[in-house]
């Protein structure tokens, strides 16, 4: 709560709540957001943010109040339209009561000053957000981390444009979401512009801050670059030797890449997962061996520009279509390229799964399974077994329309499954329940 705030007082019901099944304290209710405008500076040391946000939406009702989604940064300033608002700001939320109300189907902006000591947003499934690094910083938006470092209506359905300005000390390399317009150094500092022109969503804006060396990744019609940490340099150029390659393969699978470029980040720290971001991946010191062992993961993170960023599904409930589709990717790729099959990789898995509890129902599997193997593994298999249901060439064409079809966009699983009952020219409906609303795992087939 900030004291010197006024009271704007209780929100009207629903303001400061999403339509999210499973997350529906993150969002917000009554307004639609176009576009972020992002200016931001920030020391490295002391771990300092001071930001000045500006937001564009519409309102989809009239509002006498509404709420942003922020964490644990004092908010200095806000005006509506040019004009000082009434707010408070606590329990992550920023509640702003503006000093005309605005009328349904208004645009209307919002300008918000902060500043303060950006920090990860502690939860179930850790520390999310915002994070210090030995030298520098990353953010892992996924799925609630965003509020950690700017205002925003923080549900995934609400995809918007960004432009992200941020400088700091000029040592140090800045890879955000989105295609670099300009860097211009001032002294001691560097600023960086960013314009992420696609429709996003904010769990998967991203700001990367470090001691890094640019290299080229790969070449080809999509610009591939990746930001490392010189020391890696070697183990880099290995491990990442045929990223070309599997961006054509997927090309060739999923259709054309979506967006401008691919960047990837290596940071000089080890993290646990590889995180991802839209037109970006970062894995962590610890992912590079020199010797490919973690290439699964390269293949899944690019995956995820297909599945999950540009195709960015509608509500939580819905995240196998995200971590199913990019493992399958892993299965497509190692056959593709001569490694095992993915009738191989599909028969492992499922021997792994049956021996263990049928607990999770895949197309609902609740807050807790989110991010259960079950999600990555099973989701991978119910799109093996579709391929086998519909044969190769049908089953390509499908996840292409699918692509093409809710490109930077949202899509739900009965989406998925209603297409998928066109290219069979018959009812799925058994076939799927079998496979995404029943806790037993179905036969394998051959």
């Amino acid at each position: 709560m900030n004291p010197g705030a006024d009271q704007p007082g209780a929100p009207a019901p629903g303001a400061d709540r999403s339509t999210d099944s499973y997350l529906p304290e993150h969002g917000n209710g009554g307004y639609r957001v176009e576009h972020y405008d992002l200016d931001l500076e920030y020391q490295v040391g002391p771990n300092r943010l001071a930001g000045q946000a500006t937001i564009s939406a519409v309102a989809t009702q009239a509002l006498s109040r509404f709420s942003l989604d922020l964490a644990d940064l004092r908010v200095r300033r806000v005006l509506v339209d040019g004009r000082p608002a009434k707010f408070t700001h606590g329990g992550g939320k920023l509640r702003i009561k503006p000093a005309r109300p605005v009328a349904a189907a208004a645009e209307f902006r919002v300008d918000v000053r902060y500043s303060g000591n950006p920090q990860p947003i502690s939860g179930r499934w850790g520390e999310i957000g915002w994070d210090e690094l030995t030298d520098g910083s990353l953010v892992a938006g996924q799925p609630v981390g965003a509020p950690s470092w700017f205002p925003c209506n923080d549900h995934l359905a609400d995809k918007a444009g960004y432009r992200i300005s941020f400088t700091t000390a000029s040592p140090y390399s800045v890879q955000a979401t989105g295609n670099l317009v300009s860097r211009q150094r001032r002294g001691s500092t560097t600023t960086w512009v960013y314009e992420r022109p696609e429709p996003t969503a904010t769990y998967l804006m991203s700001i990367q801050v470090g001691l890094y060396t640019e290299v080229e990744l790969a070449g080809g019609p999509v610009p591939q670059r990746a930001a490392i940490p010189a020391r890696l340099s070697d183990r880099f150029a290995v491990d990442f030797a045929r990223h070309g390659q599997i961006m054509d393969v997927l090309q060739r699978l999923f259709g054309p890449y979506p967006f401008g470029e691919y960047v990837v980040v290596v940071t000089d720290d080890d993290l646990d997962e590889p995180v991802e971001a839209q037109g970006m991946s970062v894995f962590g010191a610890g992912h590079l061996d020199g010797r490919r062992t973690n290439e699964r993961l390269v293949v899944h993170e690019l995956a995820h520009q297909w599945f999950g960023n540009s195709v960015t599904i509608a509500d939580w409930r819905h995240i196998w279509l995200n971590e199913g589709f990019a493992t399958y990717a892993e299965w497509l790729w190692s056959e593709f390229s001569g490694g095992p099959s993915a009738q191989q990789h599909a028969a492992n898995w499922h021997a792994h799964i049956a021996a263990g509890p049928p607990d999770l129902r895949i197309a609902d599997p609740g807050v807790a399974g989110m991010f259960d193997e079950q999600i990555y593994k099973r989701g991978a298999l119910t799109l093996h077994a579709l391929r086998r249901e519909l044969g190769d060439e049908p089953f390509f064409e499908l996840l292409r329309k699918w692509v093409a079809d809710h490109r930077h966009g949202t899509a739900t699983t009965a989406d998925f499954t209603a297409l998928a009952d066109e290219f069979a020219n018959r009812s799925l409906a058994g076939f799927f329940t079998k496979w995404l609303d029943s806790t037993e795992l179905p036969p394998l087939p051959r």
